[in-house]
């Protein structure tokens, strides 16, 4: 039975939705939306497949999915619109807004390093509560109580479950606002999408499940293995996965959907995630002005991070907050993309040269940042731009 898409597509860009149907019947696609905006208009907004694993509930076009660390490229966003708004710079020490935070060698931490994954503080290493991703000051009060794992902005590493936790806290210095609700008023609401750093009990409804299958053997083993006990790094790693273990969540839950951890958990999708980063591409190309300014997108998209990443020991490229292109690691052709991957396949970017926002999200998940499902879909998308 060939795969029903609902939405709409320019003919120009035809390719994009042959490559989304091409995921369901080859790719093992079960529910998914794509979105693509050009020059502030939606010339793709796709969705298919079904909410659940079980395909009793058909994937609708207001469905919202775990988006997983793309929630990171838009929690750095609510940060550098929450500085600009009060004048403070990137610069800033972090416990300038932030005293708690001045203790074990953290003084001389600033924003920018914090967004760039420099501040050494990936993973806490006081043991915590299994439930602990759910309670927003014991996490806070954690990692403002670690020292740092390595000497602050010598080194980077990516920063999986605790990014979320030090960008909302600052934000929420700096704004008095929690970073969910900085979210919905001075972004979701402006532009009208749907997107949350915890869902409302009255949008559970549109919750996707995630589906899970095992992992295949023949793939890089995973990061959180046993420690090495003589190397601080090593510890690290182990605790930046199991202190406490995802493995603990269920991520159909009601209490994980409704969850603010802005780095891991947020709630989406394409059609909302691709207005984003269009807006911000429409800045940085001098068509708009918009959520930030073009020289705040400019310092967030340079290069502050580059090279083997202390945790997830693979290269990694960032500006602040935002993964920027790099050969591994593409946002598709174009130089000077910048955006977010997430967990098992999920991506949204930025290409000013055009511009565009691209988003692609679904619920069964694949095993890299770089899926064949969102290396087929962009692909797709740059063929249809050189027609």
């Amino acid at each position: 039975m060939t795969q029903i898409i609902y939405g709409h597509c320019d003919t120009r860009f035809a390719s994009v939705q042959e490559a989304f149907l091409d995921n369901f019947e080859n790719r093992d696609e079960i529910g998914a939306c794509v979105s693509v905006v050009v020059e502030g208009e939606a010339v793709v907004d796709l969705w298919a497949g079904y909410m659940d694993g079980a395909r009793t509930r058909p994937w609708r076009e207001d469905t919202i999915v775990n988006i997983w660390s793309v929630g990171k490229g838009i929690a750095t966003l609510c940060l550098l619109k929450s500085l600009e708004e009060q004048g403070i710079s990137v610069d800033e020490k972090v416990a300038s807004v932030w005293p708690e935070f001045a203790v074990q060698d953290k003084t001389d931490i600033t924003i920018a390093m914090v967004l760039a994954h420099r501040a050494g503080l990936c993973a806490v290493e006081e043991p915590l509560p299994n439930d602990a991703f759910y309670h927003w000051d014991v996490m806070t009060s954690a990692i403002a109580a670690q020292k740092p794992w390595w000497e602050p902005d010598t080194n980077h590493g990516y920063h999986t479950n605790t990014f979320g936790f030090l960008l909302g806290e600052i934000v929420r210095r700096v704004s008095g606002l929690p970073i969910r609700d900085y979210l919905q008023k001075h972004i979701a609401s402006v532009l009208s999408v749907d997107c949350h750093f915890g869902v409302p009990k009255s949008a559970l409804h549109q919750c996707a499940d995630l589906i899970h299958s095992p992992r295949p053997p023949n793939l890089r083993p995973g990061l959180s293995g046993t420690p090495d006990p003589d190397d601080p790094i090593s510890q690290m790693r182990h605790l930046v996965y199991n202190n406490p273990s995802v493995g603990h969540y269920d991520f159909n839950s009601d209490d994980w959907h409704m969850s603010e951890f802005p780095s891991t958990s947020p709630q989406s999708n394409a059609r909302a995630t691709a207005a984003i980063f269009s807006e911000l591409a429409q800045v940085m190309a001098g068509k708009k002005s918009g959520l930030v300014s073009r020289s705040m997108l400019e310092r967030a998209t340079e290069i502050n991070s580059d090279g083997e990443d202390l945790n997830l020991l693979r290269p990694t490229r960032f500006g602040l907050g935002f993964q920027l292109t790099q050969p591994v690691r593409p946002l598709g052709p174009s130089p000077g993309t910048f955006g977010h991957y997430g967990n098992g396949g999920h991506l949204a970017f930025s290409d000013p040269t055009i511009p565009l926002g691209f988003a692609y999200h679904m619920n069964h998940h694949g095993f890299a940042w770089r899926d064949p499902r969102n290396i087929a879909l962009t692909d797709a998308v740059y063929d249809s731009l050189r027609k």
